[in-house]
């Protein structure tokens, strides 16, 4: 299997190459040059298979310059402390639950599994310079990448988040992090500034070339990196495989999947499952009310030229989807030249459009929606008070979307909503959501961990355990148009 890119220029890359690059050099995102698609039969091995063997299976198919061994060995060394778990909630929705992993949210399940593959693929390429891992993070990629990279020999990793723009728990998940070779940066200004500004680094050839003389590749660590995506479509077969295994719906029969959404990696890599075979009917795209996807879906226009909002569901605050672009390529018919426009477009003017064939085809698959931060706060005090269970205000966003989905359609084939983050990551939004502000107006994020457990009988996850207590390791803040200057400064040491 060879990789190329979505705008066309950069082709027949093998895994490793795709891996350790991130962002293919004519600024596109890598996609596999096909899309290996399992028949009935081959799903039905499959679904007998405990969750690392389906990843083994799953990955042999796309990374085939590495050995089963290797795969094997990537993949033992990456799932451990980690659980995908689905809770019924009601007769027609299911909740998969992805936050079981050592930052209690969905990113551990590919980022604990990220350094594991560029490992494999510096000793693979022969390659003896050094990695530099540049990566924006709107709260959970960030902690899951640090835990991930920590101490990774050849491999130097620089997290930048917006400083305003992340719960206490995600920051102090973030900047507590131990590591010789972390540095996390908290950048003056919101998600897209700080994603913007890794962006216009990878651009840069004069960096990457001042870079490279110091022994350093650049790299991402975001869901633009296909090693980074590829581990995401495997939940989607094991979530379908466990509908199957619970007597939820019978082999081979459709269900929906609602995922919450902001930089569309997640989701894609939900369609990617079903360009492989799985039987999925609708995936439904949640967003929060920065809903630029969920207009673009419904319009055609993409048009980021609007006012970003700072919400309660933090991770989904993005204005600029990047691996939408992946999605426009499938869409245009493979169009590089078409998906390249319209980025251009998207850059210099912060929109494009697309076609009515591209629309009726994205039609096909998708139904999207939003959820206002009002939604979000009654929807996770109704799915506390009808049925015990508790919901952060990102999966609270594909909840509420799911209920809309199904009034405007009447479709109730079974649908899974995809649950990305502990309640306890957010407790103050659920907490407050749940019980009212008046308890909880005086305590801090960790006190309310204990209330809201005390409240709930809910354990509070094991990652938020004496958080509280740790140093506090990475101070820095920088103006996004310093970032540069301090990945230079990170590299010269």
């Amino acid at each position: 299997m060879t990789f190329g890119s979505t705008r066309g220029m950069s082709k027949g890359y093998s895994f490793s190459d795709a891996v350790l690059r991130g962002i293919a050099p004519d600024g596109g995102l890598f996609i596999p040059d096909d899309f290996y698609v399992y028949d009935s039969f081959q799903l039905s091995e499959l679904s007998t298979m405990d969750y690392k063997s389906l990843a083994c299976e799953i990955f042999s198919h796309y990374a085939t310059d590495f050995t089963k061994e290797e795969i094997q060995r990537c993949v033992d060394n990456a799932y451990t402390n980690m659980d995908v778990k689905l809770t019924s909630v009601n007769g027609y929705l299911n909740v998969l639950e992805l936050w079981h992993g050592p930052t209690a949210a969905f990113k551990d399940m590919a980022l604990q599994i990220l350094p594991e593959f560029m490992s494999v693929a510096l000793t693979k390429n022969n390659r003896h310079e050094k990695i530099a891992i540049l990566t924006a993070t709107s709260g959970d990629t960030g902690s899951a990448a640090l835990k991930g990279f920590k101490d990774v020999p050849g491999i130097k990793l620089m997290v930048f988040y917006p400083a305003h723009g992340v719960s206490q728990m995600q920051k102090q998940q973030m900047v507590t992090q131990e590591g010789s070779n972390l540095k996390v940066v908290a950048v003056e200004g919101n998600f897209d500034d700080a994603q913007t500004g890794v962006k216009n680094i990878f651009a840069n050839y004069e960096f990457s070339q001042r870079m490279m003389e110091r022994g350093y590749s650049l790299s991402s660590a975001n869901s633009i990196n296909i090693g980074r995506l590829l581990p995401q479509v495997v939940y989607y077969f094991y979530a379908y495989f466990l509908m199957c295994k619970k007597g939820v719906v019978s082999f081979g029969t459709k269900i929906n999947f609602a995922v919450p959404t902001g930089n569309f990696g997640n989701i894609l890599a939900c369609y990617y499952a079903k360009k492989c075979g799985l039987p999925i009917n609708k995936i439904i795209c949640a967003t929060n009310d920065n809903n630029v996807v969920s207009d673009f879906m419904n319009s055609g226009t993409y048009d980021a030229n609007r006012k970003f909002m700072e919400t309660i569901s933090p991770a989904m605050d993005i204005l600029i989807s990047s691996n939408l672009e992946r999605l426009l390529y499938d869409m245009t018919g493979s169009n590089s030249q078409s998906v390249t426009d319209m980025m251009v477009s998207l850059k210099s003017k912060g929109v494009y459009s697309v076609d009515k064939s591209t629309m009726d085809n994205i039609s096909t698959h998708f139904w999207s929606s939003y959820a206002t931060q009002e939604d979000c706060i009654r929807t996770i005090k109704s799915v506390y008070d009808r049925y015990g269970y508790l919901i952060d205000p990102h999966t609270s966003v594909g909840f509420d979307v799911y209920d809309k989905y199904v009034i405007s359609t009447g479709d109730t084939t079974k649908t899974v909503t995809v649950s990305t983050a502990s309640p306890f990551k957010f407790n103050k939004t659920v907490s407050d959501s749940i019980f009212g502000e008046k308890d909880t107006e005086q305590m801090n994020e960790f006190e309310i961990l204990k209330y809201l457990s005390t409240k709930t009988g809910n354990q509070i996850p094991w990652p938020f355990k004496d958080l509280d207590k740790k140093k506090v390791l990475h101070n820095k803040v920088c103006n996004k148009n310093d970032m540069m200057k301090e990945v230079d400064e990170f590299c010269s040491k």
